[in-house]
């Protein structure tokens, strides 16, 4: 979520708990030492079968440098929508298109050792590309791309928790489906979502969720 200094536009946009804009401040200030509350987003690309395209931090990045991510993460600017902002995005980092639906937002309080913090308010959006989509990494923000299978929570990420951003864990968690509040989404989408939304698979996010912040310092805000 947080590029190198110098890197895009050098604000983010501070909002209250109810994700009202209260204003903007400089972008990495906001991310040290505890951050400030600040809107961000989170995309995620599915294929057909229901991976999930994830992509790796540059080793640039000042928090979470290596680690694995969703599709791709950034804050939107202003005048922007979530969805509007994240479709600016995907050529930019992964030089993608896809078409995306917003689907809820949460917010979340997340250290990074003693370098700074995420504290974020973080819309979440959806979308499936088509059959041979492959990504194209852009150098200084993604270092490589690889796609996760629904059944990988129970291997390596409840494994080594620790490799996967806790915003990706917590939006993964979340995924509407059947039986929840609002259930999935029709069509293309909410099949994909699918097997990502079962009681084991989302054990095993919980768990790893666990591994980086306690169950109060993250909170669903709303669909």
């Amino acid at each position: 979520m947080l590029v190198a200094p110098g890197a895009g536009d050098d604000y983010v946009i501070l909002v209250d708990e109810e994700d009202r804009d209260i204003g903007t401040a400089e972008k990495v200030s906001c991310h040290l030492p505890d951050g400030r509350l600040h809107r961000a987003f989170t995309a995620l690309l599915f294929d057909g079968a229901g991976r999930l395209l994830i992509t790796r931090r540059s080793a640039s990045k000042m928090l979470w440098p290596s680690d694995w991510d969703g599709t791709v993460a950034s804050h939107p600017r202003r005048a922007e929508t979530y969805v509007s902002s994240a479709q600016r995005r995907l050529p930019e980092e992964i030089g993608m298109d896809c078409a995306l639906e917003y689907l809820f937002k949460f917010e979340y309080h997340a250290p990074y050792r003693d370098v700074g913090s995420e504290n974020e308010i973080c819309g979440t959006l959806a979308g499936v590309v088509g059959d041979g989509a492959a990504p194209r990494p852009v150098d200084g923000e993604i270092s490589e791309a690889a796609w996760l299978d629904a059944g990988d929570p129970s291997g390596s990420i409840r494994a080594e928790p620790l490799r996967y951003c806790p915003w990706m864990l917590i939006a993964l968690y979340l995924l509407p489906g059947p039986g929840q509040a609002g259930g999935a989404p029709p069509g293309r989408l909410g099949a994909a979502l699918g097997p990502w939304t079962g009681p084991g698979v989302r054990a095993a996010l919980r768990e790893s969720i666990r591994a980086h912040l306690p169950d109060d310092r993250w909170r669903l805000v709303g669909r």
